[in-house]
C-alpha cells in the first residue's frame, strides 16, 4: 500500500511487544514488519526488514537499546528510532539523544499518542514531548559538573551562529513543539518552519531536532 509505514518493535517483555502490536494493528497506514526481544536480534531484524520506524526498549539483555541504536547508526540504517523507557529510572537518556534517537515514548503512553509519534517520526519529525523536555532540563540542571559546564559553554558558542529568528525556532524546538505548533506560535507557515529547522540543523551540526533541544538546554545550564 502506498504510504505504508513499516514498524519494528523491540522489547524484551513479550507483553509489551504484544501490546504495541495491538496498538499498531488495525491502522491501514501502519504495518508491523518485525519484532525482537534484545538488541542483537533487533539489529538483525531491522537489517532484514528495513522499517521506517523502530520502537526500541533501552534496557534489554545481551545488547541494550543504546548499543543497538549505535550499531544501526554505524551501518547507516535510516530508520527513525524511538526509544521506549520508564524514564524515571533511566539515566541513559542524554546518550540516546546524542546517538540520534528520534525521540522517546514512556511505556505508559496512551495508544493514540503512540500512533501519533510513529506517524510524526516517519514523516521526518523528531518527537520530544513537553514531559520529556522537563526531564531533560532536570537532568542537565542536576548534573553540576565541570563537564556539564564545559558543555554549556560550548552550546552557547554554537547557538551564537543562529539568527534571531532561527534562535526563536530553536527555542520552540527545545520546548517539544511540533512544526505546526511552532508555525502557530511564531506566525510562520509550516514550510517556513521546516526551512528554518533545516538551516538550524546545518549550522549546529545536528542530525535531528532532539539534538538541537539538548544544545539549547545545555546553553541554559551554565
Amino acid at each position: 500500500m502506498a504510504g505504508m509505514i513499516r514498524v519494528v518493535v523491540v522489547d524484551d517483555d513479550a507483553l509489551v511487544r504484544a501490546g504495541l502490536a495491538m496498538v499498531l494493528g488495525g491502522n491501514p497506514d501502519l504495518e508491523l514488519v518485525g519484532e525482537a526481544g534484545d538488541g542483537v536480534a533487533a539489529v538483525r531484524v531491522v537489517r532484514a526488514n528495513r522499517p521506517d520506524v523502530v520502537l526500541m526498549d533501552i534496557r534489554m539483555p545481551r545488547m541494550d537499546g543504546l548499543a543497538a541504536l549505535e550499531a544501526l547508526r554505524a551501518e547507516g540504517v535510516p530508520a527513525a528510532v524511538v526509544m521506549l523507557t520508564t524514564f524515571d529510572t533511566d539515566e541513559h537518556v542524554l546518550r540516546a539523544l546524542r546517538l540520534g534517537a528520534h525521540g522517546f515514548l514512556l511505556k505508559d503512553t496512551p495508544p493514540l499518542s503512540i500512533l501519533d509519534a510513529v506517524r510524526r517520526v516517519a514523516a521526518g519529525e523528531q518527537m520530544l514531548s513537553p514531559s520529556v523536555v522537563r526531564r531533560l532540563v532536570e537532568h542537565v540542571v542536576r548534573d553540576d559538573t565541570a563537564d556539564r559546564r564545559a558543555a554549556a559553554d560550548s552550546a552557547v558558542r554554537a547557538l551564537e551562529a543562529l539568527t534571531p529568528a532561527e534562535r526563536k525556532v530553536a527555542d520552540a524546538v527545545a520546548e517539544g513543539r511540533s512544526n505546526a505548533e511552532i508555525s502557530a506560535a511564531l506566525l510562520m507557515s509550516v514550510a517556513t518552519v521546516k526551512t528554518y529547522v533545516s538551516r538550524i540543523l546545518g549550522k549546529l551540526d545536528c542530525t535531528n531536532r532532539v539534538q538541537v533541544a539538548i544544545l539549547v538546554h545545555e546553553s541554559r545550564s551554565g
